[in-house]
């Protein structure tokens, strides 16, 4: 891979000319020795140095700037700078944790449900986030996309009539060039049975420049797009986040957003309320999942338990519209896929009368009246 960026081609570098986003990246954290850049204390320095060699480092300029170095706490901060938390690892967190590994056929592909698979296009991300539950493999693996890479993941695409849709992840696949996303948007829509193309990215997020009318031309072809975007907190929505969300809602995308819930970011009913409005309102972005925990290796210090997930996720159900809830949801362990977490309403039953807690918090009484 080009030492430079890590975001080129392997099989042709000359697809990737040089762009703004391209100038974030240089322009920010990208090894660990540029930690020493950052107004970090020289023991935080030592602790996040220690730390990241457990997880890759990369922040874009744009990313970095968002970061108020006077607070210790602060919830971008927390996110992409190591920490020395990510060093004392617990019983019950797993390498792969909702094993993507166990249901891969074929090489970069994952076919857990069966209309719909994961497709690995690259293992290198625009920003690496400590709390990334493909960690393990964004290390291990790290590769960048080549066209013979993808080969038996899409042949095996092409033999299984049932996909539905293919799900782009990774590694970010929008830090590759537009003529990657041109070509694999291409050869996966050549497929007659896929039918919806889906882009999971942190991308508008930490690297708003990258969405650019190139790239939305390499990604508009036959195939219904959906583009899953990750904001965990009110502070990632700027100006820049605003204007390239519209250029993706614009050109006919549907936008969707899942959070994770975090720890000393986005733990409370007010930042998750004000990310959810602002995600509808300003965005124009669908509030989908927020994501409780994963068990990725270091990250003890950032899980809140379910129960006050549940909590919170109640309180925002009695906030705000349904458009603009997300399912609080748990990807379990050993491959069992999202499962709703949130709090249940239903206090009771007998035969046709049900009890259930309405929003206000107060139980009423509903009989089920059906006809014969």
């Amino acid at each position: 891979m080009t030492s430079d960026t890590n975001l080129r081609h392997t099989d042709d570098a000359a697809l990737a000319p040089d762009t703004a986003w391209q100038t974030e990246i240089r322009a920010g954290v990208r090894h660990v020795r540029d930690l020493a850049s950052l107004p970090l204390s020289p023991g935080e320095r030592a602790a996040a140095q220690a730390a990241a060699s457990n997880h890759k480092v990369r922040i874009p300029k744009t990313y970095l700037d968002l970061i108020d170095w006077n607070d210790p706490a602060d919830p971008i901060r927390a996110q992409v700078i190591p920490s020395p938390d990510e060093l004392a690892e617990q019983d019950g967190e797993l390498d792969d944790p909702i094993a993507d590994h166990e249901f891969s056929p074929v090489p970069r592909l994952t076919h857990r449900h069966a209309d719909r698979v994961l497709l690995f296009p690259t293992y290198q991300c625009a920003v690496y986030c400590r709390f990334c539950f493909r960690k393990e493999s964004l290390t291990s693996i790290g590769r960048g996309y080549t066209r013979e890479a993808l080969e038996p993941a899409l042949a095996y695409i092409a033999d299984h009539p049932e996909i539905r849709e293919v799900i782009l992840t990774g590694g970010d696949p929008l830090s590759l060039p537009d003529k990657a996303l041109a070509e694999i948007r291409a050869r996966i829509e050549a497929i007659a049975h896929v039918r919806l193309l889906r882009i999971h990215t942190r991308v508008p997020v930490a690297l708003p420049s990258r969405i650019t009318s190139g790239l939305v031309t390499a990604l508009r072809g036959r195939l219904m797009v959906t583009v899953v975007t990750h904001f965990n907190h009110p502070r990632e929505i700027t100006d820049a986040t605003e204007q390239a969300c519209r250029m993706l809602r614009q050109a006919g995308f549907v936008l969707l957003n899942q959070s994770v819930l975090l720890k000393g970011v986005n733990d409370t009913v007010e930042v998750l309320e004000e990310l959810c409005r602002e995600l509808m309102y300003r965005l124009g972005v669908k509030p989908y999942y927020l994501h409780h925990g994963d068990l990725a290796r270091g990250m003890a210090h950032r899980r809140t338990t379910i129960a006050q997930g549940q909590a919170l996720a109640g309180a925002l159900r009695a906030r705000l519209s349904g458009i603009c809830n997300p399912v609080y949801v748990l990807d379990l362990p050993e491959g069992g896929g999202k499962v709703p977490i949130g709090p249940c309403y239903v206090e009771g039953r007998e035969g046709e009368s049900w009890r259930l807690r309405g929003l206000d918090g107060e139980v009423r009484g509903y009989r089920e009246v059906v006809g014969e």
